[in-house]
């Protein structure tokens, strides 16, 4: 009887309006007049007659009896009311030939509020409906510079061209990437099998995900659906059994928790044997090298023995980025295989999957490997930390490694260095060796780390020479591309030059191909620059202490403290990953004391970024004495006040920048999805 189904959506009210009472909301359905009373609007368009997603539908466009429902659209009202008598028709109608009649609502920043239909509404969401027919006027919200309005004005331009409203992201850019994985433009309109095939894939994913219990996640259907695009694909959704879609989100599951706005990157600082305790450091002030041998070397053999038999040896993967002999970044990987095999010998062997330049090389590298039974996987770019996730979801076994920073995946872990620890003691050499008081910076692309490695140059420069200046200047940017190295080179020289620069900061690494390019601090001279010192990256003492945590059984020791967070390995020149060399030619005063400092960095006596710093804008970014924290130093996106020169908007780089850009870019402002 319809009688007994109002009690129960009453119960449903009154259960709501309780609960949202207890979180001090507002109790009722939300007025779209009073929301646009506090805000600008730009005008209205007309959709005409469309589908309305039920869970879209907030509220209603006026006052009027807006008090008769809970915020859930159950009803309030006692069953003796005229109304409840109302609401009984209604559903008896529903149940005997459909509710046929549309009703009339105004849609804004992708929420809708009735006109008029408010008791349909009710009927129709207490029945479990997906969508209600409607008549919908689309009410513009006046422009305006937030990450709210960007997403929607995309959602409008992804409306236009599909027709769909029924997905919608939490972050900006999404609507053009969820294109990109469907293989469309943005700008070419769907057909009606088009619109009809993606309705039922975002549909059949919805109910999946909510059966696995995504409702509980605070993120929107439409992140989720995209992250699993990014893993799985579109083309052959429709043809996946139910079966076979709800495996494929549970495998995805940990992906879809790191999603959420509360997890985080675990950043481990240094090497360490077990959660919660210090490790030994592979360098520092009393350890040798080939002390640091010792202690790796001391692990029970006993235990050797039994996880790796007689005869076995442990198959590790490096995927690079080109080749070692055209990349100097792939090169520095390459040394720290080697450096690997010649420090646990028998007990390893490693495979170089070389020539990938994009995911869909990579993942074809990554499956070769799998293939060749690889049980660790070292994928040494930040260009491949898409198609590691993907490896990682469809390959749970293998344990993969991205060379990146600031990446959220529950499914792999990440590796970078505190490059900028050696940059600001590179900084402070360049600070006392200038004659002019300007000093080049040569930065790659403008990804996470970077600006780091650019402020504590400045810094460095500052702590010594408070006057100077530093020029920076992106390599990756279009204006200094060229057809060769020596080219590039040769325009940068020529622009520091006409800047009365005496000393630059150049590349931190070289490959062999181009091993006459300048690296590292140099003095600009008339004829070959002289090389004073450097920052290096030492990958081999990183990819020895992990490979021998897990011959150690200690892998799952180091896990995340709390499901859905990652790891990220960010060591810095304590663990021996990242160090300085100086030149002969440097005074011995000098490298003492770059030396003194070096040791209050390693011994944690010396934070680099403390105190007050500004930056070009004069604004404080810090006035702390315990500095900032490893997260903004990580996600840092401004430049110190004594650095001319900016970071490069995406249409001033190069294809290969942008690439990088699009991954681990501080214009996109977000996590990898």
């Amino acid at each position: 009887m319809p009688i007994s189904e109002y009690i129960k959506a009453h119960k449903a009210a009154v259960k709501a309006y309780r609960q949202d009472l207890g979180r001090h909301s507002y109790p009722y359905l939300p007025v779209l007049d009073e929301l646009l009373s506090f805000t600008d609007t730009a005008g209205e368009t007309d959709l005409g007659l469309i589908d309305i997603p039920a869970g879209l539908i907030r509220g209603t466009k006026t006052a009027g009896r807006t008090k008769a429902f809970a915020s859930n659209f159950m009803p309030l009202l006692d069953e003796n009311t005229e109304f409840a008598s109302k609401w009984c028709s209604l559903y008896r109608s529903h149940l005997e030939e459909g509710i046929r009649e549309p009703v009339i609502a105004c849609e804004f920043m992708n929420s809708y509020y009735i006109i008029e239909g408010n008791k349909r509404v009710s009927v129709l969401k207490y029945s479990g409906a997906v969508s209600v027919s409607g008549y919908v006027t689309r009410v513009l919200p006046a422009p305006a510079d937030t990450e709210e309005y960007r997403i929607y004005k995309e959602f409008t331009d992804f409306y236009r061209i599909s027709g769909v409203n029924t997905i919608y992201f939490s972050r900006e850019g999404n609507f053009k990437r969820l294109c990109t994985l469907m293989g469309k433009d943005f700008s070419t309109p769907w057909d009606e099998d088009e619109r009809s095939i993606f309705s039922s894939c975002l549909l059949r994913f919805e109910e999946a995900f909510r059966k696995k219990g995504g409702g509980k996640l605070p993120i929107p259907v439409g992140d989720a659906f995209l992250t699993y695009l990014n893993i799985y694909g579109y083309k052959d959704m429709l043809l996946r059994s139910s079966s076979e879609l709800k495996e494929e989100v549970a495998k995805l599951w940990m992906e879809l928790e790191a999603l959420q706005v509360d997890r985080q990157v675990d950043l481990v600082l240094k090497p360490r044997t077990a959660r919660g305790t210090k490790a030994e450091t592979l360098s520092g002030p009393s350890v040798s090298i080939q002390n640091a041998s010792a202690v790796l070397q001391s692990a029970s053999s006993a235990l050797l023995q039994k996880l790796f038999p007689s005869g076995s040896r442990l198959k590790i993967g490096f995927l690079y980025y080109r080749t070692a002999e055209t990349s100097g970044w792939t090169n520095s990987h390459d040394l720290g295989r080697m450096h690997l095999e010649n420090s646990l010998g028998s007990r390893v062997e490693t495979l170089v999957y070389d020539g990938a330049v994009n995911d869909e090389d990579a993942l074809l590298l990554i499956e070769k490997a799998v293939n060749e039974g690889c049980q660790v996987l070292f994928t040494t770019s930040p260009r491949f930390l898409g198609a590691s996730i993907k490896a990682a979801v469809r390959y749970p076994k293998l344990k993969i490694l991205n060379c990146s920073v600031n990446a959220y995946s529950g499914h792999l872990r990440t590796y970078y260095g505190r490059l900028y620890e050696a940059k600001f003691l590179v900084g402070m050499l360049a600070g006392i060796l200038t004659d002019t008081g300007q000093i080049g910076y040569v930065a790659d692309a403008p990804i996470f780390g970077a600006p780091a490695a650019i402020n504590a140059f400045a810094l460095g420069v500052k702590m010594v020479n408070p006057k100077a200046r530093i020029h920076l200047v992106w390599s990756m940017e279009k204006r200094w591309s060229a057809e060769t190295p020596e080219q590039s080179f040769a325009l940068l020289e020529r622009y520091f030059k006409d800047l009365h620069t005496s000393h630059v900061s150049g590349r931190d690494t070289i490959s062999p191909r181009t091993s006459g390019e300048p690296y590292g601090l140099y003095e600009l001279k008339e004829g070959r620059p002289l090389l004073l010192a450097a920052s290096i990256w030492h990958w081999g003492k990183f990819y020895q202490r992990i490979v021998q945590t897990i011959l150690n059984g200690r892998w799952d020791h180091t896990a995340p403290e709390r499901l859905g967070d990652s790891i990220n390995y960010w060591w810095g020149i304590s663990s021996g990953m990242i160090d300085i060399i100086y030149s002969k030619t440097l005074p011995r005063q000098t490298r003492q004391l770059a030396e003194l400092v070096k040791q209050q960095i390693v011994s944690e006596d010396f934070q680099i970024f403390s105190g007050e710093l500004k930056d070009q804008s004069g604004s404080l970014r810090c006035l702390d004495r315990e500095g900032l924290s490893p997260a903004d130093i990580v996600r840092m996106d401004w430049l110190a006040d004594n650095v001319e020169g900016g970071i490069p908007e995406m249409e001033g780089l190069t294809e290969e920048a942008m690439a990088m850009v699009e991954i681990q870019g501080l214009h996109t402002g977000k996590v990898f999805l």
